[in-house]
This record gives C-alpha cells, structure tokens and sequence, in this order.
C-alpha cells in the first residue's frame, strides 16, 4: 500500500518536460510567473489599442486584392504534382509498413517521427503559408482515384451524402485521433495499424459517398488543413472532374474575412482544434493531474469508497476515461462559450441577425489563435525530434541500413535556449490575439450596417478572445507533472 502511496505522490508532484501527442518529448518548461502576468497584462493593453482604433478606423471593411499566379507557375506545378501524389503515397505505405513490421523502438522507426512531427506538425504549418495543396496531394484520395480505373464509378459513391451532416463525420474523426494521439501509448505498432484501419474507412466511405462528399466533409485531415488554409497567402483551390486547379496570391490572414461556415459543425470543428490543443497542454499541468488524484471535491473519494491515492491502481482506467470525457467535451464547452459571446454581441448591436448566423459569420476567426497556440505548444518538436527524420530515411525499419549515407545526420536534438522558448511562445499567443481581434473586426463590418454596430458587437467577442488567450498562457505557467498515470 505504501508503495502505491509512493508512485502516485511522485506522478503528482514530479516536473517534467511535457509529453507530446502521440510520441517524443516538448522542449517546453513553464514559463515564468512573471512572464505569465506579462503576456496577460499585454493581453488586455493590445485589446484596448486594438479598440481605439477601430473606434476611429474607416467604416467599411477593405477590399483584399486577390492576383492570379502566372500560367508558368501553374504549369510547373501540374506537371509536379503527379511525382508529388506518387511520393504521398509511397510515405503512406512506408509509414505502414514501418509501423507493423520495423523496429519496436519509436526513436528509431520512420513512422513515428515522419507521420507525428513532419506530417502531422510539419506539414499544417507549411499548409498555413504554402495553402491548401493537400487536397491535391491527399494520398487516400490518390489511392481511391487509381482504384477507380479498375472499379469503374467507384468515386461517384452509391448514396448521396445527406448536407445536414455537414463536418460532423470529420470532427468526429478528429477526436478519435486526438484521443488516440493522447492515449495510443506512442508506439509504432499501434500507429501501422491505425493508419491501415483509416485507409480501410477511407476506400469504404469514398465507396459509399463518392469521393467529392467524402474529402470533403469526413476526411478529417482535410477538413484541418483546409481551415489551416485560409491563412494562408497562396489559395490553392482544387478542380473535380479533371480540370485544372486555380492558384492565387492574396493577404495573409484575408480567407479568414473572405470564406464563411457553410455548416455550424465546421465552426465546432474550428474550435476543436483550439480546445484539443488546450487541452493536451492542460492535462499535463500538476493542477489537472491533482484535480482527479488528490481530490479536492471529494467526488471520486465518493464513488470510489476510499480516497484516490490509496487505491491508484484501481482508479487508472477511472482516470483514463476521466480525461476522454473532458476530451470530447471540450469543442462543445469551447462552442457554448462562442455562442454565449456572439448572443451577447447580437444583443448590444442590436442586429436582426439570429445568433445561428452570426456563429457562422464570424465562425473562422478564432483559427490564428488555435494556430498560435499549437505552433508555441508543438513547434519545439520539429528541432527536438523532427530533424532526425535525415537520419531515418536512410533506415526507415531501424534494421541498420544506410540506403542514403544521411543515417547518422541530425541524430542529436536541437534544443533552443529556453529563455527564447519562453518569450516566443508568449510573442506568438498575443500575435494570434492580435490577428484574431482584427479578423473579427473586419467580418463585423461586413456583417452590420454601421461601424457602431460593428464595434458593439465586438465588444463580447473581445473578451471572449482575451478569455482563450490567458487561459492559455496560464496554461503555459503552471507546473508540468511527469506523465506517470497514463
């Protein structure tokens, strides 16, 4: 008994660096107190200037000019993207294959570090500059595409995709990735099998639905990186039924004013993606970790009969299917406060518009907030692990080959001065502020009549964005347990 008192206090008390999603370690540390209280107190003053100036700013919303790339370009990337497609979908198989088959070690497999850092981070990052080329790239939609010259009308589908579903399907899957990520324990084996099990449901649902419906509205990996696209500069917009795709230059950040929410589950959807990353940073927090273990409502000493602490090992699928409810419950608790603000702006504007359609309005303006708040939790990885992908690619199974003479390059991390750590993560959250509060001001002039109307009805809006960036920096200030209880 004493022994299980022992391990449980150390999980609860011993700092460490965060544990990633899915695999590897963050070279991130708390930051400072002081820092914290810096970011906020910066919080509040940049959402004052910013409110200052829309008071005074011209009253209608600017026009984004919006420049077709050159014929040249075009060229050049449609005869590329044919190698592009072949090469997305060797990596897919390749990351199969060395999930089932290579090394069980995860620092030494190509599928960990390639699919968790390069794709997963790598690639969304490089989607919010490079644009939307994944849906051009997508190598389940190249498979189903070369499955469809031998079946032929396989990606017409068998039913019509019913609209009212929307991106529920996507977001669905979306959360089941996450909670793999958090809880698939970061080894290859699983991984192999999971990536084979969605190559299954995605011949299945291109079947069913056909390929059009289906990539958009429930592979979810296109659905994230399209509304990772929106910030982009480069819009990329791919044709169907064999037409060329349209590449234009336009403002950074101008997709987010520009494209509208057909559907309130793409809102949920964008909103997922603050609250899961907030989330993956919160349970990592001696505070989360206390609040289930050491009980301070005295709930689960309740249900459990004794106090948590003495019967650890009872109460670890307790926990595990404590923090998958709070999981799947936070993209609806992030929505209920979305609504709560945007009924709140509606009623200080005044406007005729129903709440519905102002969620949908201004639905994509949370998204530089949910990008800055994964490059500053996440971003660390690409140093600390993502570069050894050089040496991977000259052993991918981790069975001692050197195909490309690169197996011993990059073997050692990066690891930045964490004084620089800490002020570019507070930098890059009050940055996503500050694009976000813009962004919105710019969709309500849009939205209203007057800029009266427009500046009331941010008002709400305002705070509820200083309310997701403090609580996110407050989440980077808190102490990191060790992850001992998974």
């Amino acid at each position: 008994m004493r022994g299980r008192i022992t391990v449980a206090a150390a999980a609860l008390a011993l700092p460490a660096t965060a544990a990633a999603h899915g695999f590897g370690r963050l070279y991130n540390l708390p930051v400072p107190f002081w820092l914290y209280a810096w970011g906020a107190a910066g919080t509040l003053v940049l959402s004052f200037l910013l409110v200052g100036y829309f008071a005074s700013a011209p009253a209608s919303a600017p026009s984004f000019r919006v420049r077709e790339l050159g014929g040249g370009v075009r060229r050049a990337l449609r005869r590329l993207a044919p190698a592009l497609q072949v090469l997305g979908v060797f990596l897919l198989l390749l990351c199969i294959a060395t999930g089932l088959f290579g090394n069980r070690d995860p620092l030494r497999n190509f599928s960990m570090t390639f699919f968790w850092v390069v794709f997963v981070l790598g690639f969304a990052y490089v989607t919010a500059f490079a644009g939307d080329f994944y849906a051009r790239l997508n190598p389940w939609r190249t498979l189903a595409e070369i499955l469809d010259r031998v079946v032929r009308g396989y990606v017409r589908g068998r039913w019509r995709y019913p609209e009212r579903l929307g991106d529920w399907p996507a977001l669905a899957l979306y959360l089941a990735f996450v909670w793999f990520e958090l809880f698939g324990h970061g080894k290859p084996a699983p991984l192999g099998s999971m990536l084979l099990a969605y190559t299954a449901l995605n011949f299945a649902g291109v079947w069913l639905f056909g390929s059009v419906a289906w990539f958009r509205h429930c592979e979810f990996f296109s659905v994230f990186l399209r509304l990772v696209a929106l910030m982009a500069p480069l819009d990329y917009r791919r044709a169907e039924g064999g037409a060329h795709g349209t590449l234009r230059w336009r403002a950074p950040f101008a997709g987010l004013v520009q494209e509208r929410p057909a559907h309130i589950s793409t809102v949920v959807f964008a909103l997922a993606m603050l609250s899961t990353t907030a989330f993956d940073g919160l349970r990592a927090t001696q505070w989360w970790v206390s609040l289930f273990w050491r009980d301070p409502t005295g709930i689960v000493t309740v249900l459990a009969g004794e106090r948590p602490l003495l019967v650890f090992p009872r109460l670890l699928p307790w926990y595990l299917g404590w923090e998958t409810f709070w999981l799947l419950a936070s993209p609806f608790l992030y929505f209920g406060a979305y609504l709560l603000f945007v009924a709140l702006g509606k009623f200080m504007a005044r406007s005729a518009r129903s709440v519905s359609e102002l969620a949908l309005d201004f639905g994509y303006t949370l998204l530089p907030i949910a990008l800055a708040y994964s490059v500053t939790h996440y971003a660390t990885l690409i140093l600390t692990q993502g570069l050894k992908i050089v040496s991977l690619a000259s052993d991918p199974f981790g069975w001692g080959w050197n195909l490309f003479g690169t197996a011993t390059l990059l073997r050692a991390p990066i690891l930045p001065e964490m004084g620089l750590v800490w002020h570019m993560q507070v930098v890059l959250i009050l940055l996503g502020h500050v694009v976000s509060v813009y962004v919105a001001h710019l969709v309500a002039l849009k939205t209203f009549a007057t800029r009266r109307q427009a500046l009331l009805s941010q008002l709400p809006q305002l705070c509820l964005m200083v309310a997701f960036t403090v609580s996110g920096l407050w989440i980077l200030a808190q102490p990191l347990t060790a992850e001992m209880l998974r």
